[in-house]
């Protein structure tokens, strides 16, 4: 087994950006962008592949109707209508999306077209309820600046988002029409050869520039970027999909890269051999003859009635056990693919005996194939709408093994890896959109994109540091996060610290979600009735993250509602003295032991009864003024 380096093997990597965009309504309809975990609303489809204009099948589509999947449909009515469950016809394109991107465009200073036209891009995976996406072309060209480096620019599409995928149960894929049709910017980068610490350097350029318009979405789920990898002499570019966060990114391309030389040197050792193909003339089912096999995964198939075939590979004999790198073998590839026709994997000659196969088993095997010495031989166990679907992409991947890296899609994992997950799509995959004529892109609006070119990150966090007396961490924070807009507006409407603002938006908040707590909960409008109430002494400092957190928990809907659960009151000064005044009297054996230092344990002590009644100032003040008067005393 060798060892991986990355710097040898000449990556190139393209990104492709997906950012949704944050405007009051989906892209071809008047619903709001709401997530909600509430379905009033429930169909089913069943997607299938259809021919494109040249009488073409796109390989894509084709793969995920092997899968012969229903498709069940949630939706709400605040957040879907007809549009989504293809019922009705789109409505004119979302002008503020529009004017969004063509802002990203020139931003990019990418050539934008005169005339923008539609089109569908061929998706039935079930995450569009058409069968297809609608895309827009909107410019070409352009570039990034990252570190005095130009990172060209492909092309800037305006699109609609997927729907969000619940679960995938056997023949049953579940998904939420609240995301379909949301508007996104989808930026396709140059290739480029680097280290993934490049790559994400490039990434973070990019999703800076664009969260400097301030009209984009935030958090997990809302950018996500698809990753194009190909290294030198090895065949074709693959493609992943879902990397969503920036360390992931990293692990990817070096994992990818690592992934794709392994099939590098698998090629070049299958060149070297006598291997020149198989067929389906070396397929056999074996069914009856494995009847009395011990394995319980093969007893399991039997009993769910699937059928069981033996496919023999000439002259492919260590091939599948071969690693070049650690965990990098031909094997774990077909496993990977059969495993998307919802089969469990496959058993393969160089891991036999073992999973309860014994010698007698593969006896029978070679027996039956005419299995020689350098022969290999696979086995699979699948019910019978799915088993030559399975075997036939099997077939075809052990054939372009020779070639080594084959074109497809691969998915993107937690831990940096990545899984098979469909062909790549082929050209007949885009077809003109009949239901929307197209859009012309005027003067007077690029006119307007030019003049609204946002100021750049650096100069931004400048701006908010100068404004609000924020230092650089804080202003970083606040910026990127999905409160700016927020922050600002309570900012220039109270005379509340800018910096107490922005804490609580960007530290106490994320500090109740990370403690389980639903931050969807708490609305724009109560937070920043919060403030008003703290302008105007209704509450003090200390009970708006006991408010918030009493939101967030789902114990109260609204401000009023939580002081109330939470026994939030004002006190006036004379109370507020009176009960400080208890508290020292009633400590004052602490007082005379520790002295000035007594301010520590009996802040402790106040804060439990007066915690979101008076601020932590007032009342630090009064518990100093009593403590001299018993020490004085």
């Amino acid at each position: 087994m060798d060892k991986f380096s990355f710097d040898d093997v000449g990556v190139k990597v393209g990104l492709e950006i997906h950012q949704q965009l944050h405007t009051n309504k989906k892209l071809f309809c008047d619903c709001p962008p709401i997530e909600s975990d509430e379905y009033t609303k429930k169909f089913q489809r069943r997607l299938r592949a259809v021919k494109s204009e040249l009488g073409e099948y796109d390989p894509a589509a084709l793969f995920e109707k092997s899968k012969s999947k229903s498709i069940v449909y949630f939706g709400n009515s605040k957040s879907s209508c007809l549009v989504e469950e293809d019922e009705e016809p789109p409505h004119n394109l979302d002008e503020d999306a529009k004017k969004l991107a063509l802002v990203i465009a020139s931003s990019l200073k990418s050539n934008i077209f005169s005339e923008i036209y539609p089109m569908r891009k061929t998706v039935i995976d079930g995450s569009n309820t058409t069968g297809f996406q609608r895309t827009m072309l909107i410019s070409q060209g352009g570039f990034i600046d990252v570190e005095g480096e130009k990172i060209g620019v492909q092309s800037i599409c305006l699109e609609e988002d997927a729907a969000k995928l619940l679960g995938d149960k056997g023949s049953v894929r579940e998904y939420s029409l609240d995301r379909l049709g949301v508007p996104l910017v989808e930026i396709a980068l140059e290739p480029v050869e680097g280290s993934p610490t490049k790559i994400k350097k490039i990434a973070l350029s990019l999703g800076k520039l664009l969260r400097s318009t301030k009209k984009v979405t935030r958090g997990i789920g809302s950018i996500r970027q698809d990753v194009n990898v190909s290294v030198k002499n090895g065949g074709a570019v693959v493609e992943v999909k879902g990397v969503q966060q920036l360390d992931q990114l990293e692990k990817i391309i070096e994992f990818e890269a690592k992934r794709q030389h392994g099939l590098v040197k698998i090629a070049e050792k299958l060149n070297n051999s006598k291997f020149e193909g198989m067929t389906r003339d070396n397929v056999l089912e074996i069914t009856e003859d494995w009847k009395k096999c011990q394995s319980k995964i093969i007893q399991k198939a039997l009993k769910d009635n699937s059928i069981i075939k033996a496919l023999k590979i000439p002259n492919f004999s260590g091939m599948f056990g071969y690693s070049p790198y650690e965990g990098i073998r031909l094997g774990k590839e077909i496993g990977q693919l059969v495993k998307f026709y919802g089969i469990g994997g496959v058993f393969h000659s160089d891991e036999l005996p073992n999973y309860g196969i014994e010698e007698n088993d593969i006896e029978i095997v070679k027996t039956l194939l005419e299995i020689k010495e350098d022969d290999a031989f696979l086995i699979i166990a699948a019910p019978s709408s799915k088993i030559d679907f399975a075997i036939e992409s099997i077939i075809n991947r052990i054939n372009s093994a020779v070639k080594g890296v084959p074109a497809e899609t691969r998915l993107a994992t937690p831990n940096g890896d990545t899984v098979f997950l469909r062909p790549r799509p082929g050209a007949s995959r885009m077809y003109p959109e009949t239901d929307i004529p197209p859009i012309p892109v005027t003067n007077h609006e690029l006119i307007i994109a030019e003049n609204n070119i946002p100021k750049s990150w650096d100069e931004s966090l400048k701006e908010l540091q100068e404004k609000y007396s924020l230092n650089l961490q804080l202003a970083e924070q606040i910026f990127d996060s999905q409160y700016i807009d927020l922050f600002e507006k309570i900012s220039s409407k109270t005379q509340i610290s800018p910096t107490f603002v922005a804490s609580i938006l960007c530290s106490s908040i994320t500090n109740l979600e990370r403690s389980g707590l639903n931050a969807k909960l708490l609305t724009n409008e109560e937070i920043e009735k919060s403030f008003e109430y703290l302008q105007n002494g209704k509450i003090a400092k200390e009970s708006i993250e006991m408010i918030f957190e009493s939101i967030m928990a789902g114990k109260s809907n609204s401000l009023e509602e939580a002081m109330k659960n939470t026994s939030i009151e004002t006190l006036n000064e004379a109370e507020l003295e009176k009960m400080i005044e208890k508290i020292t009297n009633d400590n004052k054996s602490i007082i005379e032991n520790q002295k000035e230092r007594a301010i520590g344990p009996l802040m402790g002590i106040a804060m439990k009864d007066l915690r979101g009644k008076a601020s932590g100032e007032m009342i630090n003040k009064l518990l100093l003024k009593n403590i001299k008067r018993i020490l004085e005393n």
